[in-house]
């Protein structure tokens, strides 16, 4: 007999919760799962655990075996006795960035000691380094780095703290601002006048921004502009709206930078 795929086991899963009537924030805080999870298991980026299994089994009302069993349709697998409430209490999950002012620019420091002799890194480079080493540590360990908000904007991502925290660097003589011009353009950039704070970065923040800059640091204002426009939580937003987080979940290749496949592996 042939087993489903994690793929169609995914999708059953996700036909089950919607005809009963729940969303993916329903579903996942009656089971203690976050949402972002719930939604790597209906993508079939992620394997159902014997545990998860009977938590949605009691919660949606089907029977495991025949949820697992290729003869099954979603339709037999669907009971009559509508939603039960699991009893375990919920894993509470903060979805909204709390920004951390020292985090944002120990990460903006890091990233100038290692770019700002760049001639290529202006602030349009800048900004998408930063915008990168946010979304793709939250995509990779669902938990915020610097906790800023980014806004759609037309040469793409920008940080919404950005011009308060770099005033503020630059009157603490943190930071010097430089205006120049690159291939015939005005451009802004900027010089770090201390050193990082390592202690405000952890070895897994710092791997994740060395892997952007890495990547991304010899790219034009153009090219990681056109990127950036491509990348999925910027296609999914508003033009001058917050950029949710919660998005970089529905990320594929190349942007995506989670192994959903080998759980707990740190490779990129």
């Amino acid at each position: 007999m042939k087993t489903p795929t994690q793929k169609e086991l995914g999708k059953r899963l996700a036909e089950i919760r919607k005809q009963k009537g729940l969303s993916q924030e329903d579903l996942s805080s009656r089971i203690g799962l976050s949402r972002s999870s719930l939604t790597q298991l209906e993508l079939g980026n992620r394997n159902m655990d014997i545990i998860t299994l009977q938590k949605l089994a009691y919660t949606l009302g089907f029977s495991l075996d025949e949820f697992v069993s290729d003869q099954s349709t979603t339709e037999n697998l669907v009971q009559d006795s509508g939603v039960q409430e699991y009893m375990a209490k919920p894993t509470e999950r903060i979805s909204r960035p709390v920004f951390s002012k020292p985090k944002f620019k120990n990460m903006l420091l890091y990233i100038l000691e290692r770019c700002a002799g760049k001639p290529n890194v202006g602030e349009t480079v800048l900004y998408k380094l930063l915008y990168f080493s946010d979304f793709n540590y939250y995509e990779k360990y669902e938990e915020h780095l610097s906790g800023a908000t980014y806004r759609k904007l037309p040469f793409g991502p920008v940080p919404d703290q950005t011009e308060t925290t770099i005033n503020q660097m630059l009157h603490n003589g943190q930071i010097q601002r430089i205006k120049s011009t690159y291939y015939g353009y005005p451009q802004t950039r900027y010089l770090p006048l201390v050193k990082t704070d390592l202690r405000q970065l952890k070895a897994s923040e710092k791997q994740v921004i060395d892997h952007v800059i890495d990547q991304m640091s010899d790219w034009s204002a153009n090219a990681i502009s056109d990127y950036s426009h491509k990348d999925m939580p910027w296609l999914a937003s508003k033009e001058g709206k917050e950029i949710n987080y919660e998005l970089v979940f529905y990320r594929e290749a190349p942007y995506t930078v989670r192994g959903y496949e080998a759980e707990g592996d740190d490779e990129f």
